[in-house]
């Protein structure tokens, strides 16, 4: 490997980066409780060992590099293009910027925030009129903000996985589970059987194919 790391130590790229999709992700998701701050602080460390890793020091490469450099002698491994290691390993020749894992990334991380904000309108309108969110996303999943986030976290990975990012995605996953249990537990305590019926017909995090739930019938006053 070269010893000129050309491509990394632009710390100042790393801060701006994290900063801007923490910024990104802040307005999307409007964390207002102690619960919801957590879930944010969790995915904002992600985003900042991601970022340290793609624009300051390549540590997966520098821990992997004996074997990349055996098995793939003949790429630059402290190029940028280089870090994204589902590419090269693949043997992608053109640019990785439109490979087949970046787009990918693109859909995933697109998607993910989509359906933060798409989840956080509907369940403010819920929370305002003292309901239980029932629509828009809430149809198809009861946790549709943990799972954006989820979403977006598989994105990065897919686009530059590291070392770092990848034993802190199943801990973070994890803690995203047992939040989303907690909720449950909650919204039971304050709806009673209507969260019972609710949760018996919509899955937690992954929709069921077809048609999505329908909105339940208007309460007359």
């Amino acid at each position: 490997m070269s010893s000129t790391p050309t491509a990394y130590g632009l710390w100042s790229l790393a801060v701006i980066n994290a900063a801007v999709f923490i910024l990104f992700a802040f307005s999307f998701f409007k964390p207002a409780t102690t619960r919801d701050w957590r879930t944010f602080g969790a995915f904002s460390a992600f985003l900042v060992a991601l970022f340290s890793e793609m624009y300051g020091f390549p540590l997966t490469i520098y821990l992997l590099s004996g074997w990349l450099q055996s098995r793939f002698p003949g790429i630059d491994w402290l190029t940028h293009d280089a870090g994204h290691l589902p590419e090269m390993l693949l043997g992608w020749k053109a640019n990785p910027h439109f490979g087949p894992f970046h787009l990918l990334s693109f859909l995933l991380i697109g998607g993910g925030f989509t359906l933060i904000a798409t989840a956080w309108r509907v369940l403010y309108a819920a929370q305002r009129r003292g309901r239980l969110a029932e629509t828009g996303p809430y149809a198809r999943m009861r946790h549709p903000q943990y799972a954006g986030f989820i979403l977006i976290m598989l994105g990065f990975l897919a686009q530059w996985p590291t070392l770092l990012t990848l034993a802190m995605f199943p801990m973070l996953a994890w803690m995203y589970v047992r939040l989303a249990r907690r909720e449950e537990q909650e919204a039971r305590a304050a709806f009673g059987e209507a969260y019972d019926r609710y949760a018996a017909r919509v899955p937690a995090f992954l929709p069921r194919l077809g048609r999505a739930v329908g909105d339940p019938p208007a309460r007359r006053a």
